[in-house]
């Protein structure tokens, strides 16, 4: 038997999970190839000062800035077959995320497969076979490849294309415009007048980041009615949306104006595949990225996958379950629907979707009942063990304790009880509070 060639792109955590499982197949009907442009696994959790270009000049995938802790607590960041090390606090400081997939990695081999430094160009699908031509930039020595694969796994991320809004007076306005993506440090807030736009992540961790320098904070979001109970720092002032940009003020939809100089956008971020040519099939329209059976599998090129595209999930665990998945088919442990019924299945959901009144930006996100509800679809379509209802029920848990209470949300402690039940306690001693 020939070993089935795989290429995993990108090395963060569904990178290394992917790969990690592709090592677990039976001896000689699997290898696999991970391509990674940095010099480390980790992903958006490499903590770099640059931002722009590294010193390659490629464009920096990482997000992450000083001070940033988890949103979601440890418990639900592990994997299926390794958890996160116990310790009291169930948030923690994105070091030791690091860390942890830098152990998942190293525990199961995957850094062995690994080329790091190596940039893909392009991704072809090589004529009626159902294999794929992979080219790939080696950095270091500035010379070009290409080997064939059988399967791709696309794992390159999405946080790292900024998303900034169009807004009338963009260009006239004469303070900073920042996208989070290129913050680091909350120095850069002294004495600023802050207009902060977006209530995601870092929206909502970087408003007491601003009050700590500002002279004045200002925070337009779509979500006051979930944090309408949350308490925010004295000098944080909840806005509208944005309606347009002056020289020195920002105008908003309610007609209030206010003399701002520095704009941070948390707005986030673009789906990217710049090294996909178009043959592979796949579109990306407003963040919608088509077309995917069960947000995984390319319906025009089966053997292509893409591990981590939905939003507002248990992050690690998704990748886990979304790589099982992938791989019952992929080793023919299970067959693949046919085209039309992965169609079928798939224009079902969008239409599922947009009678909720999503729009096409929102064709990936979960959140809430419904990711529970896609991590049992995968699991029952492929007929692999399931997620346990627990981590999407602590992961819900979370999401509402934060909006609750942004300032000190992460002094909850989780414990898990067994697969279905857990409990949260409060612990004042580990010192959050903005």
């Amino acid at each position: 038997m020939v070993a089935k060639r795989y290429c995993v792109i990108g090395a963060g955590a569904a990178g290394i999970c992917a790969a990690k499982y592709v090592l677990q197949e039976p001896v000689g009907t699997a290898e696999v190839v991970v391509y990674e442009q940095t010099t480390q696994v980790g992903g958006t959790w490499v903590y770099t000062d640059k931002v722009g270009t590294d010193q390659n000049g490629l464009p920096i995938h990482s997000s992450m800035y000083e001070g940033l802790w988890t949103n979601l607590p440890k418990e639900v960041m592990g994997f299926a077959d390794f958890e996160m090390p116990a310790q009291r606090r169930s948030y923690i400081p994105s070091s030791e995320v690091l860390e942890f997939l830098k152990s998942y990695a190293n525990h199961f081999n995957v850094v062995d497969h690994v080329q790091f430094e190596h940039l893909v160009e392009e991704v072809k699908p090589i004529e009626k076979s159902g294999r794929w031509n992979v080219t790939v930039k080696d950095i270091r020595n500035n010379t070009t490849k290409s080997e064939s694969f059988d399967y791709v796994i696309v794992s390159n991320g999405h946080y790292f294309e900024p998303l900034t809004p169009g807004y009338e007076g963009l260009e006239i306005f004469e303070g900073t415009q920042l996208h989070s993506h290129n913050y680091r440090s909350p120095s850069i807030f002294q004495d600023r007048k802050v207009l902060i736009i977006g209530a995601g992540p870092s929206g909502k961790d970087l408003i007491f980041a601003a009050a700590k320098y500002a002279k004045n904070v200002y925070f337009s979001h779509h979500v006051h009615e979930k944090l309408k109970h949350t308490k925010l720092p004295d000098k944080v002032v909840q806005v509208a949306d944005v309606q347009r940009l002056h020289k020195h003020t920002v105008e908003f939809t309610d007609g209030s104006c206010y003399e701002v100089d520095f704009i941070l956008y948390c707005t986030g971020y673009y789906f990217s595949f710049p090294f996909l040519s178009p043959d592979c099939g796949i579109q990306v329209e407003d963040s919608w990225v088509k077309p995917l059976f069960k947000h995984i599998i390319n319906i025009n090129n089966p053997t292509m996958a893409f591990i981590g595209i939905p939003y507002h999930v248990c992050t690690s665990p998704m990748f886990d379950l979304q790589v099982r998945f992938t791989l019952q088919f992929y080793s023919d442990r299970k067959q693949l629907p046919t085209q039309k019924e992965m169609i079928q299945d798939y224009e079902a959901e969008m239409e599922a979707r947009w009678s909720r009144g999503l729009a096409k930006r929102k064709a990936h996100q979960m959140g809430g009942e419904v990711q529970a509800a896609y991590y049992a679809d995968l699991a029952k379509t492929a007929g692999i063990e399931p997620m346990p209802v627990v981590i999407p029920r602590m992961h819900i848990a979370s999401n509402k304790r934060k909006n609750e209470d942004l300032a000190t949300y992460r002094n909850d402690v989780f414990r898990v009880l067994d697969d279905e039940r857990f409990e949260i306690s409060y612990d004042a001693e580990l010192g959050f509070g903005h």
